[in-house]
């Protein structure tokens, strides 16, 4: 049975996994602009329909793009939630990052304090 915590680490590992190759992010950023159908997005690709369908597919199994099919057409729309959590867990890597570093510049500023005082002597 997964915990929440390895739940959701299974989902950033698939986010990151679809965010890694340049072909997926493309989409993604077509996709800021509003839906697309699959051909739409794989035109500018030279890449045939199938192998493009494996980039779609796997966004769509890391939760970042839905996809509906009306008729012969699929279309695709980014999926908020997906980037939401990836987005989340960068700005909680950010923030543990910035205490560090505001903990060394304060360490710093007082050992630089001591090191005045010391020649002030």
């Amino acid at each position: 049975m997964a915990t929440a915590a390895s739940q959701m680490s299974d989902d950033l590992s698939s986010i990151f996994l679809a965010l890694a190759d340049p072909t997926r992010r493309a989409v993604i950023a077509r996709l800021g602009q509003g839906p697309a159908s699959v051909s739409e997005l794989a035109s500018p690709f030279d890449m045939g329909l199938p192998s493009f369908m494996k980039h779609i597919r796997l966004l769509e199994n890391s939760g970042m793009i839905r996809t509906r099919k009306s008729g012969r057409t699929r279309t695709c729309v980014i999926d908020g939630p997906g980037l939401s959590n990836a987005e989340r867990w960068l700005a909680e890597q950010r923030k543990i990052w910035e205490a560090q570093a505001d903990r060394l510049e304060a360490f710093v500023m007082l050992e630089q304090e001591g090191r005045n005082a010391d020649s002030d002597r």
